[in-house]
């Protein structure tokens, strides 16, 4: 799982991961994953999902 704290949250994915990095969510869903069999817990797909789904867009400064 890729460590985006110090970058801006091109959408909401990216927001809700920095959320769950902070409380350590991230390393739960890995450990539950690998217990269950998974190679990955889907985290980083789910991720880009949403930052599809709900983008952030900057506003432009010649706009009011």
């Amino acid at each position: 799982m890729e460590n985006k704290t110090s970058e801006e949250s091109k959408g909401l994915g990216d927001t809700i991961a920095k959320v769950t990095h902070a409380l350590k969510l991230d390393v739960l869903a890995e450990k539950v994953a690998h217990a269950m069999g998974e190679e990955d817990c889907g985290c980083n797909r789910r991720r880009e999902k949403l930052n599809e789904l709900f983008p952030y867009k900057k506003k432009d400064e010649n706009q009011q």
